[in-house]
């Protein structure tokens, strides 16, 4: 099976990380990546245009364990991406520092959101990433909103920081075989 990258630059990077994983932890935090989707003959690689981190107004709620995005939030993230004709990706942190994936709570936020996205921008992949301060964990739907593929790394210049792959292998418990 072909490789699925997320293609960040350096200094992007360094920005979202620092949203995402601000120096005292009370909530997840969350944005966006809009990219570009490339195929080759053994990866596909979705390169960075442009991102948004969410304001704290932004939530509807949140807390260490959950968010919820605001209507508002929602429709810009959509139409941005529909505006630069690219795909979506969803980045979230979690504050644990054990092998980082996906929460039952964020499978179920998935398995409502992600058919959405994809009817709204007209089938075009929708990715999501968690972060913490351990790893990253991730999952893309390329096929269509049904069941995820394995996200296999973000690439940051020279480096590739690799997924942990546990959400991967827990898909279906939550959306069956």
């Amino acid at each position: 099976m072909e490789q699925i990258l997320l293609d960040i630059p350096d200094r992007v990077q360094k920005d979202m990380w620092t949203h995402l994983l601000p120096g005292r932890f009370m909530a997840e935090e969350a944005a966006f990546i809009y990219v570009q989707q490339i195929v080759k003959k053994d990866a596909v690689i979705f390169n960075f245009l442009d991102w948004s981190p969410v304001q704290p107004d932004g939530f509807l709620s949140r807390s260490e364990y959950h968010f919820e995005l605001t209507d508002e939030t929602r429709a810009f993230v959509i139409k941005r991406a529909h505006d630069l004709d690219a795909s979506l990706v969803e980045l979230h942190s979690h504050s644990e520092y054990l092998p980082v994936e996906f929460s039952a709570t964020d499978f179920w936020g998935f398995k409502e959101f992600v058919p959405h996205v994809w009817w709204r921008l007209k089938g075009r992949p929708y990715m999501a990433v968690v972060v913490s301060r351990e790893g990253i964990d991730g999952l893309a739907w390329i096929k269509g909103p049904e069941l995820p593929l394995c996200l296999n790394g973000i690439s940051f210049g020279t480096q590739i920081l690799k997924t942990t792959g546990l959400s991967f292998n827990r898909r279906y418990e939550y959306y069956g075989e």
